[in-house]
């Protein structure tokens, strides 16, 4: 019998193996940079994974593709003349998708928070959160840092504001000019003790003064926060009827992910950024065996032509009922007999997962840490 010839086996192109790379170390483009494309006989683009560019040349070359590399590996230290951190300078720094104002707001950092700075576009820098979040920031909300002098910031005691919102003064009197308003969970670092107030310094060395029972010390408050039922449930009916804020994570306004990530953080968990993220964290609950605490999810369930789509994130607490932000934060219910029945939500919900009592090896970030 004649033998069929075999076909040789095709070669990837450049652009599907800058697709392998990308699924591989840059599948989610909220927490990394790999934006990389073939112009001419050109590799053009920038990314924050060294190692993901290193295996990209290595597949190109092993595959016979000869380009000249123009890919930028983020930070750029000599664009930001050296300065790769910054700190947060006011109360609420608004993290957009796109260097401009008219961007859609991605998430919002707080004052004192340490930040990467990875690019920059004009006077926007392209900055990672803690929880490794990436986006662009307007460069007079921040102050940026050598890693020297990062370090000598970060080693200071810090104040913690622990109301929803006040100020801090230029003098020891409420009545004097305000400095800058101030928000829970706001940093700022100790200069000098006075009867009623603390003199405290923003990053970008301004001076003012907060009166010490709206302050405690965030290395104490560390210490002897602890997540709890109750203490998730104390902050999350406090924050009830605040107005939704699509990227919003502060007391000035919350999506739904954000008013799960600020309930939970008021406890001393950092949850990850979005619903979608926040999915996979802890474990998974069946929803006879919910308890107070646990994360309710909602959207879209998986089908044979499309995988799952978390779209919502609520928190359980008891009795048939769930507290979200949704237009405002609120309180809705499953049962089809209560005024607060939530029939849309009831018809997508998705699963639950639980977060309290569980380690770091199910994606806890513990703040004490």
């Amino acid at each position: 019998m004649a033998q069929v010839a075999q076909a040789p086996l095709a070669h990837p192109t450049v652009p599907a193996i800058i697709e392998q790379v990308k699924k591989k170390y840059a599948p989610d483009k909220r927490v990394a940079v790999f934006q990389v494309e073939l112009d001419s006989n050109k590799l053009r683009g920038k990314t924050n994974l060294p190692l993901a560019k290193k295996e990209l040349l290595g597949r190109l070359k092993n595959n016979g593709f000869e380009l000249i590399d123009e890919v930028k590996l983020l930070p750029d230290v000599k664009e930001l003349e050296d300065k790769i951190y910054a700190i947060v300078n006011v109360s609420v720094a608004n993290i957009r998708t796109q260097p401009k104002e008219a961007a859609e707001l991605a998430t919002q950092a707080l004052l004192g928070t340490t930040l990467k700075v990875l690019d920059k576009d004009r006077y926007w820098y392209l900055v990672q959160t803690p929880d490794n979040y990436i986006g662009w920031v307007e460069g007079t909300t921040i102050k940026r840092f050598v890693k020297t002098d990062i370090e000598v910031y970060s080693s200071k005691p810090k104040l913690m504001f622990a109301k929803p919102f006040g100020f801090a003064f230029t003098e020891a009197d409420e009545n004097t000019q305000t400095v800058s308003d101030l928000t829970w969970g706001n940093l700022l670092t100790v200069k000098d003790t006075l009867a009623n107030y603390f003199e405290v310094a923003y990053p970008d060395a301004r001076k003012g003064f907060v009166l010490k029972h709206e302050v405690v010390s965030y290395q104490e408050w560390k210490k002897i926060t602890s997540p709890s039922p109750e203490s998730l449930t104390k902050t999350a009916y406090r924050m009830m009827g605040l107005p939704y804020l699509w990227g919003g994570t502060s007391w000035k306004g919350v999506d739904c992910s954000g008013y799960m990530r600020m309930v939970f953080q008021t406890s001393g968990i950092l949850l990850p950024r979005d619903a979608s993220q926040q999915a996979f964290v802890g474990e998974e609950v069946a929803y006879e065996n919910l308890q107070v605490g646990d994360l309710l999810f909602f959207g879209e369930k998986s089908t044979a032509d499309k995988p799952e789509r978390v779209v919502h994130v609520g928190m359980w607490i008891g009795n048939n009922e769930f507290i979200h932000s949704s237009g405002m934060v609120r309180i809705s219910s499953f049962d089809k007999e209560s005024t607060r029945y939530d029939a849309g939500n009831a018809a997508r919900y998705l699963r639950a997962r639980r977060i309290l009592g569980l380690g770091t090896d199910k994606g806890i970030v513990s703040l004490k840490n």
